[in-house]
């Protein structure tokens, strides 16, 4: 017979959060929603409990704000990704220079990475112009 070990009290938290919404979503959109939540590092609850809430507490905001902060948080991923990769590259190039070897890519990752930041100015020269920037 194996012994039960007694479990502390757990504090009562006054912002403990006691409902549970619903709500139904077709595959395509729970799809959509899993991926936003990994990408964010956060659990689909807690994605969707956020998500909501930011929407609730800005009713002002219109539909077109809220799909082109959509797209820049897409475009933000989607370059934090590449310069990931081009970190990655350009790291591959020290390694092989710093141990003597011939880097033939050297050039090519260095014109990447040049490539990479003129995208970073032109995506916030962009936001900044139309406003939409993040505070």
């Amino acid at each position: 017979m194996q012994r039960r070990v007694q479990q502390r009290e757990r504090l009562r938290d006054k912002n403990k959060r006691l409902h549970q919404p619903s709500c139904r979503m077709n595959d395509a959109e729970y799809q959509l929603l899993v991926r936003a939540a990994a990408v964010c590092h956060m659990t689909v609850a807690g994605f969707l409990a956020r998500s909501a809430l930011n929407a609730a507490r800005d009713l002002d905001r219109t539909a077109a704000d809220i799909a082109g902060e959509r797209e820049m948080l897409h475009e933000l991923f989607a370059l934090r990704r590449h310069l990931g990769q081009l970190g990655n590259n350009l790291n591959q190039v020290a390694k092989a220079l710093n141990s003597g070897a011939d880097a033939p890519q050297a050039e090519a990752v260095l014109a990447a990475v040049q490539r990479a930041a003129k995208r970073v100015d032109a995506f916030t020269q962009q936001h900044l112009d139309s406003g939409t920037a993040p505070a």
